[in-house]
């Protein structure tokens, strides 16, 4: 079984580049408040590195 991390919005991206916007799509986070499982790759592992003050790691699975 692959690892999982959940992770949760906590930040708006309203008045942020769009590239921070986009990375939150990424992820397939859009709302405040929005929990996702996704599976822990380097690749996820970077996108929540990028906008670590609109997401939070609530959970590290596997």
């Amino acid at each position: 079984m692959a690892k999982t991390i959940v992770v949760k919005q906590i930040g708006s991206p309203i008045r942020r580049p769009d590239v921070q916007r986009r990375t939150l799509i990424g992820l397939g986070l859009n709302k405040m408040h929005k929990t996702r499982e996704l599976e822990d790759t380097p690749s996820v592992r970077g996108m929540i590195n990028k906008i670590p003050h609109l997401v939070q790691i609530i959970e590290e699975r596997g």
